[in-house]
């Protein structure tokens, strides 16, 4: 798939976080996205670092009107719930446990049937989903609608 990149400051997504990925400060932003447009498809990844595949109850849900929502829930460093040790943190890097959400818009419309999922083994989300498209038909030599 032929993907553009739109470097345009208007094309910038207004991006909604709650939860922990609205109160992580430091560390890796959680909901970073990135949103590539093909003449058929749009394409976005979403940042989810300390996010787990097994524990994250991730949902993503796409709109026809191409509105994007994203929940999970973090979970705590699995070294701290299997150790026999307890450890004392000084230094908080990463985004604290707890639940979280992300919204945004995509540039149109979409066909929410046709949808495709992908969350990489390095934390980012990447989906694939067709622009919508009004079907054409022809009948006795008409075409509806129009072009």
């Amino acid at each position: 798939m032929n993907v553009e990149r739109d470097t345009d400051s208007k094309f910038k997504p207004a991006v909604v976080l709650t939860g922990t990925a609205k109160e992580g400060k430091v560390g890796p932003p959680l909901g970073t996205v990135d949103i590539g447009v093909s003449e058929s498809a749009y394409l976005f990844q979403v940042a989810l670092p300390g996010v787990r595949r097994k524990h994250c109850n991730l949902k993503c849900d796409v709109q026809i009107d191409g509105r994007v929502y994203i929940a999970g829930k973090i979970t705590g460093s699995e070294v701290l719930k299997n150790s026999s040790t307890v450890y004392d943190m000084k230094v908080q890097q990463l985004c604290p446990p707890g639940p979280f959400s992300i919204s945004f818009n995509l540039p149109g419309p979409v066909d929410t049937r046709l949808v495709s999922h992908n969350f990489r083994p390095d934390g980012i989300l990447e989906v694939i989903v067709m622009k919508y498209r009004i079907p054409v038909f022809a009948v006795d030599g008409w075409q509806f609608p129009p072009s």
